[in-house]
């Protein structure tokens, strides 16, 4: 994953964004000169990704937050439900995470000692914790307080009308005790959707930066303060503090918001928020996440000085010389180890029933079992998420199909009802390559090729499947090493984007297998998967 080492002395560049492809609604913490973020995993698992960095320009995955069943339980479930705007923080020697699973249990909290792993597994907090979007907040007495968002209690008038509310956390039983008070309602009159709330203690105030205005053209940062916890907040006569809402659908940088302050060893401050990056104004990557330079004038924060919008390079002053890794954005994945690389993400989990490592060691085999691709739940899918407009992906199977149900190959996956698929399979008794749009729920057969038809003579020969994408287009390649063909080119991708396919998240693209309903007891063996982009 690395392609070199850098000494770096004074500054250092963070290039835009900082996390590229569906990471969305970021959550930083700093430990001495340590940076850790998170991001949403919506129906994916493992789910919430950590990150480390100790530059905050150059990222490292170094795990997944919730790694094991008995903390995510998401199946069979729509893509875009699952685990909602995670907050992780640090108090006196142990890492927390909290977070919401709409699809089951509502909002809990995950500890570790090593933000690497493991994390223990989920404190639900119950029904007093209703809402999403929580956070936590350490006071300097070390008391803990939770702070969420939930329906207007009052009655909602319109859709959107909730309220941003706090209460004590007790760490000993994980749970909320004493009273709950509402702070605050948002910034704009009307507001919609004030989410994504975190409280931070600064020069005697308590602040609470949140988004409004809902993850779409119309989100934006705003933040309030007090100088008690339980008062109505007061609002920056800036609010909202910061948008890209007033720079139209055809700025580069989109739905900017949803952000979490930290500030450097040296007491510099920085914002990471979420933004998406259209193509042909659609969104493949759903959002992704950003960061600004934050200063403070008047006790209020300022991003992005003297710019206004998120910028292509930020320049971040280090406080000493040092060597660096920088990390590729290409992902090339073999299967040598004894378990999965933790970038790959199944839908709903990684399940072990759907996949080896071990039958055939050095490739992942995927059973085609029953379940598909189309349908709710989790299927036999492991892929990567898509990170650019231009971009190629790869892979090589053995794949002996015993029947017309049986398929192995690439899937192109932004949800059940939307994706791109590119199979071996078998039609007629004939060994075929087909390429499939499914949108809406509708299959469509653009491409189908007889491949045997390429002079092959190997009995199981290695398949190389390729699927090359730019500006919104694909074309999709099938071959060995010693020949390739072109099965179908111009295929757009537009329908698998957020504003065709609705929902949260972005394309995810790699290896798949099925038997589609029917009882069957075979497999495709991949040998790797790479991402070039």
């Amino acid at each position: 994953m690395y392609y070199r080492k850098r000494e770096v002395r004074d500054m250092v560049t963070a290039k835009n964004p900082i996390l590229s492809g569906f990471y969305p609604d970021p959550s930083i913490c700093r430990v001495g000169a340590d940076y850790y973020l998170v991001t949403s995993s919506f129906v994916y698992a493992p789910g919430v990704p950590i990150f480390h960095s100790r530059d905050l320009a150059h990222w490292e995955q170094i795990g997944n937050i919730l790694d094991r069943p008995s903390q995510l339980c998401v199946e069979n479930e729509e893509i875009s439900r699952g685990i909602f705007a995670p907050t992780i923080r640090y108090h006196e020697g142990t890492f927390y995470m909290i977070t919401t699973n709409v699809s089951h249990g509502g909002n809990f909290i995950v500890t570790a000692q090593d933000p690497a792993g493991p994390w223990s597994d989920p404190y639900y907090l119950g029904e007093e914790a209703v809402g999403i979007d929580p956070s936590l907040f350490f006071d300097d007495d070390g008391r803990c307080y939770y702070c969420g968002t939930r329906p207007n209690p009052e009655g909602v008038r319109y859709n959107g009308d909730w309220e941003i509310w706090i209460q004590e956390l007790d760490l000993g039983t994980m749970k909320l005790k004493g009273r709950s008070m509402a702070i605050w309602k948002g910034a704009v009159k009307g507001c919609i959707w004030p989410e994504g709330p975190h409280i931070y203690k600064i020069n005697g105030y308590y602040y609470l930066m949140h988004a409004e205005g809902g993850t779409g053209p119309e989100h934006s940062i705003t933040i309030a303060r007090s100088t008690e916890l339980f008062k109505w907040f007061e609002g920056c006569p800036r609010n909202p503090i910061f948008t890209h809402r007033n720079l139209g659908m055809d700025y580069p940088v989109i739905y900017a918001g949803h952000g979490d302050l930290v500030d450097d060893i040296n007491g510099n401050w920085y914002v990471v928020m979420l933004a998406s990056r259209p193509c042909k104004k659609h969104s493949s990557m759903g959002r992704e996440t950003f960061i600004a330079k934050t200063i403070w004038e008047n006790e209020w924060p300022v991003i992005a000085p003297g710019i206004g919008h998120l910028e292509d390079t930020v320049d971040i002053p280090l406080e000493e010389c040092r060597f660096i890794d920088e990390i590729s954005e290409n992902d090339f994945i073999t299967f040598c180890e004894a378990k999965l690389d933790k970038r790959l993400v199944g839908i709903g989990k990684r399940n072990e029933s759907f996949y080896s490592l071990k039958e055939n060691p050095g490739v992942l085999r995927l059973y085609t079992n029953k379940e598909q691709i189309t349908d709710l739940g989790t299927s036999a899918f492991l892929g990567l998420r898509q990170k650019g407009y231009e971009f190629s992906v790869k892979t090589a199977v053995r794949f002996i199909p015993q029947s017309d149900n049986e398929t192995a190959g690439l899937v192109l996956f932004q949800n059940n009802e939307n994706h791109l698929r590119a199979e071996i399979t078998m039609e007629a008794g004939r060994l075929v390559f087909v390429v499939t749009t499914h949108i809406k729920g509708t299959d469509k057969k653009i491409a189908v090729a007889d491949i045997m038809e390429y002079g092959i003579t190997e009995k199981n020969p290695l398949w190389n499947i390729c699927m090359i994408c730019k500006e919104q287009e694909a074309s999709i390649w099938i071959g060995t090493a010693e020949k390739s063909v072109k099965v179908a080119e111009k295929i757009s991708l537009l329908p698998y984007t957020t504003e065709e396919a609705g929902g949260f998240v972005g394309c995810t693209v790699g290896m798949y297998a099925s038997s589609n309903g029917s009882n069957s007891d075979n497999y495709a063996d991949f040998s790797y998967i790479m991402l070039t982009q």
